[in-house]
């Protein structure tokens, strides 16, 4: 028999002890640039959060996946500026995606879930 998923008493996942972690990734991640190193600290951030903030650990566990996949494809390969670029701007875009599903119902973020699963950024 499957386990029913119970969300929080708002009806939202993705906020953290009333804080909205996301959007302090989001914020971060549109500091920095489009190069390999952001890539590894964001996978290494959203693992952190994954380990610390159980109630959303397969958002961060599949952003980090989705980094990695990122990584793997051009570590130690020469990166074409355009592909970084576009990457960067695919990135920030699902990050902000997620972010701004916060407040909306279960079914939506649930729909973000997939989408971060099924990305890739190049």
């Amino acid at each position: 028999m499957p386990t029913e998923f119970v969300p929080l008493k708002n009806g939202c996942f993705l906020l953290h002890q009333g804080r909205n972690i996301l959007g302090e990734l989001t914020t971060w991640l549109s500091g920095q640039h489009s190069g390999l190193r952001t890539y590894k600290a964001f996978r290494n951030r959203t693992l952190q959060l994954s380990a610390s903030d159980s109630e959303h650990r397969a958002l961060y566990t599949l952003l980090a996946a989705m980094a990695g996949r990122y990584i793997e494809s051009f570590d130690e390969e020469p990166l074409p500026v355009e592909t970084a670029d576009r990457a960067y701007k695919k990135l920030l875009k699902i990050v902000s995606e997620a972010e701004g599903s916060t407040s909306a119902p279960a079914s939506q973020q649930i729909q973000v879930l997939n989408h971060v699963a099924s990305t890739e950024l190049f």
